[in-house]
């Protein structure tokens, strides 16, 4: 007989997380994210301090055009911090700590790239206005919110392990 792998789970068998469990994914996250951002801030400043020297003593470390560059590393960072984890196992350490985790939509298998990517474009969008584009997932039978709809993918709390 021919052995086959069991089949990622059905959309019945799993509940959509509510809200507050989102939230607290989040958090979990924005921890984890302080110190990736502290460890990029480092690794910058090293560099510009090995490009430009170092600033007299009691001035602070000047940035010019370069800010710019930084501040669009540090974004693409975080990006890729999200993107890598959805990609690789549909979870964040905040999502699988809080059991929840990220589909495609359709194929309720792991997402691709560009979804990710569109995830991490639209989420900050469904932040504004007091989290309307949250909010929204009680809009709707599905219960996705706006970045769900809008890259196509659905997050699902996943059952208590049995021991």
């Amino acid at each position: 007989m021919k052995k086959t792998s069991p089949p990622e789970p059905a959309m019945q068998e799993f509940a959509a997380p509510s809200l507050l469990r989102r939230f607290a994914a989040m958090i979990y996250d924005s921890l984890l994210l302080m110190a990736v951002s502290i460890l990029y801030g480092a690794i910058a400043t090293g560099i510009n301090i090995a490009i430009k020297g170092a600033p007299v003593t009691g001035e602070r470390v000047t940035w010019g055009a370069f800010g710019i560059v930084v501040f669009i590393g540090w974004i693409l960072t975080i990006g890729f911090f999200f993107c890598y984890f959805w990609k690789k196992s549909g979870q964040t350490l905040g999502m699988k700590t809080w059991r929840i985790k990220m589909y495609d939509a359709n194929s309720m298998q792991l997402p691709s790239y560009s979804q990710c990517i569109i995830r991490c474009c639209c989420a900050p969008l469904s932040m504004l206005m007091l989290g309307i584009g949250y909010w929204l997932m009680y809009a709707n039978k599905d219960r996705q919110t706006l970045h769900d709809k809008t890259s196509k993918t659905r997050i699902l709390l996943l059952a208590k392990e049995k021991k």
